[in-house]
């Protein structure tokens, strides 16, 4: 939600010492990764939808998860604030840790204010949001304003753990909202009152009910619209035409409504005009900005467009309605045209190739790894499976696992320039080094799925992974039951029980091997024509001809000039050079010889 200033402070308090302990009684298992999984971030779901702690969705009705009624004075937090609540978690962030830099765009945080109450902090975590950056006290209460580009920093080596709720308000809140501060500016006599524990009951909650419509209203469609327009910034030469568009959409948009209303005999009606509206502001990509930097295309299709008709009976597939009657049933994926998977051992180069190949026309990502959409549906997070490893094979692909899975990729699916699927099927593109260990479940839940492996020399693979659990910022399972080494990085392979007390280089070798033999066991059972094979050291000497040999493979539409030097991965430790391996050459040549089997058997893999 846009706000008057980055930072507002309302006038609560709280006893972040009480918070802790309560919070501190939890166990460690009930924790969920990030649902990007992005590293060091985890969460504690307390209002889901339905109340169903493996939901991080934003449609639905919220309601307080078991977990809530555990934690008494927390709830006695959530009743002093006054509000209507939506999606509210305890957000943990790991030490030297980051929330990355982002704007929040969908719809749901068009009218939704984010409230913030640490936990356990420290001086070292730092709170930017536009210009301004502060930190945020043990128990004090924060609003700060989504619509800005904002990032959080913990730059300490302790956890950092606030409580997060969203919301759209409260009577109550509006009244501490009259007499809130802006951050940068200190009233006299202004202090934030102290909502201590009490014993008993805190008291009624409220509870968001409905936070999507089936059909947008056109007055709501008008209200958000005119948000984006006057968010442009002035005199750029394609307003007047996004405008006159826009104007043509709201107008049939009213006229549907007076004669249906949200009713379901209108939808077809309504997402033709949708469509038309999409593809007339398709040429404008890219020629509009906010004055946030955003790009206007970008936000419209995220903000409006994507939520503007979401009944599930109504999208598009092969240009009919899902109400519309059948044809026969077809073979073919109907939602997933052949969808890319690149596996291969961590640190290999995957994020390199996938976000060169995200480049390429038509395609689809989740924009990250899927560690959070897969981990995220309780049955298939480790803990649920004594913590084995990351393996998954055919018998984990229930029907209803199935079915939530491809719809959590539905619902995050953006292309290049960020813009949701309006029209199915679509060709998607993933990677995730975990999915080397869920080759055969992935081909279980997308029938049409294809698989790139990205070979690299092993001596640079083992000196990036060392690098990696040093760094700190890949530890996937900080507090791994009986794990008495450093924070677990990486993938979680079998029998990694048997390496507590092994060096590092020990370690990363035996999650290599694990990987790799598992990747190449279940690759070769694919039929050949869905397999195929990246070569890092290609990939860095002519980027050009190997994504051009690549996207031929997969077929893929390339339809951009490549640099002759890739830029770096988003998760780049230090710079690759092939000789880096080196720094570490005394222990990478103590292991290579148990690996030599495998390197061997990767190599003809490969070559092939």
């Amino acid at each position: 939600m846009r706000l008057q200033f980055p930072f507002i402070q309302l006038p609560l308090r709280f006893d972040a010492a009480a918070l802790a302990a309560e919070v501190a009684a939890i166990e460690e298992a009930e924790w969920r990764p990030h649902p990007q999984g992005f590293p060091g971030n985890s969460a504690l779901p307390l209002v889901a939808v339905d109340g169903d702690e493996d939901n991080d969705g934003l449609v639905g009705p919220m309601r307080p998860t078991p977990l809530l009624a555990r934690l008494p004075y927390l709830r006695q937090v959530l009743a002093s604030l006054g509000v209507v609540l939506g999606r509210t978690r305890l957000m943990r962030l790991s030490g030297q840790a980051e929330v990355t830099a982002h704007i929040d765009q969908a719809y749901y945080w068009a009218e939704r204010m984010r409230v913030h109450v640490p936990i356990v902090t420290q001086p070292g975590v730092r709170f930017h949001c536009g210009d301004a950056e502060i930190n945020m006290g043990a128990g004090e209460c924060w609003i700060f304003d989504t619509w800005r580009l904002h990032r959080v920093l913990n730059q300490g080596d302790d956890v950092r753990i606030h409580l997060v709720a969203d919301t759209v308000g409260g009577e109550g809140f509006w009244e501490h909202m009259a007499r809130s501060r802006p951050h940068h500016l200190n009233p006299t006599g202004w202090q934030a009152q102290l909502v201590a524990p009490q014993p008993g009951d805190a008291g009624e909650l409220q509870f968001e009910s409905v936070n999507s419509p089936a059909v947008m209203s056109p007055w709501e469609l008008h209200s958000h619209l005119s948000f984006l327009f006057g968010q442009l910034r002035p005199q750029q030469p394609a307003i007047a035409e996004a405008q006159q568009a826009a104007m043509h959409c709201m107008r049939r948009w009213q006229a549907l409504w007076s004669r249906h209303g949200d009713a379901p005999a209108g939808r077809a009606g309504f997402r033709r005009v949708l469509d038309e509206f999409v593809e007339q502001m398709q040429p404008l990509r890219g020629h509009l900005f906010l004055t946030n930097d955003l790009d206007f295309h970008k936000v419209l299709m995220v903000m409006v467009v994507g939520s503007a008709l979401i009944d599930e009976s109504t999208p598009v597939i092969f240009g009919e309605p899902r109400d519309a009657p059948r044809k026969a049933k077809s073979s073919r994926d109907t939602e997933f045209d052949r969808p890319v998977f690149i596996v291969s051992p961590p640190r290999s180069g995957s994020t390199f190739l996938f976000e060169t190949l995200a480049r390429a026309k038509g395609v689809y990502t989740i924009g990250d790894e899927s560690h959070g959409l897969i981990e995220g549906i309780g049955v298939l997070h480790p803990r649920v499976r004594g913590f084995a490893s990351n393996r998954l094979d055919v018998d984990a692909a229930g029907s209803d696992v199935v079915k939530e899975l491809r719809a959590r990729f539905r619902a995050a699916l953006r292309d290049r320039d960020g813009t949701p699927p309006t029209q199915w099927p679509l060709r998607l593109l993933e990677k995730t080094p975990k999915n080397s260990l869920r080759i055969p479940f992935l081909a279980k839940v997308f029938p049409e799925a294809q698989f790139i492996y990205l070979h690299r020399d092993v001596r640079q693979v083992l000196a990036s992974m060392i690098e990696a659990w040093n760094s700190g910022g890949f530890r996937t399972y900080p507090n791994l039951p009986d794990w008495n080494g450093l924070p677990w990085s990486l993938a979680l392979t079998p029998g990694w029980r048997e390496l507590n007390g092994r060096p590092l280089h020990a370690i990363v070798a035996a999650q290599w091997q694990a990987v790799t033999q598992a990747l190449l066991d279940d690759l070769g059972a694919m039929p050949r024509e869905r397999v195929h094979v990246a070569r890092y050291d290609a990939l860095t000497a002519d980027p050009a001809a190997e994504i051009a040999r690549l996207c031929a493979a997969v077929e893929f539409a390339w339809d951009r000039p490549l640099e002759a030097e890739l830029p770096l991965s988003r998760y780049t430790v230090s710079k690759p050079d092939p000789e880096k391996w080196r720094r570490h050459e005394a222990a990478i040549e103590a292991v290579l010889p148990g690996l030599a089997e495998t390197i061997a058997r990767s190599d003809r893999f490969a070559a092939r």
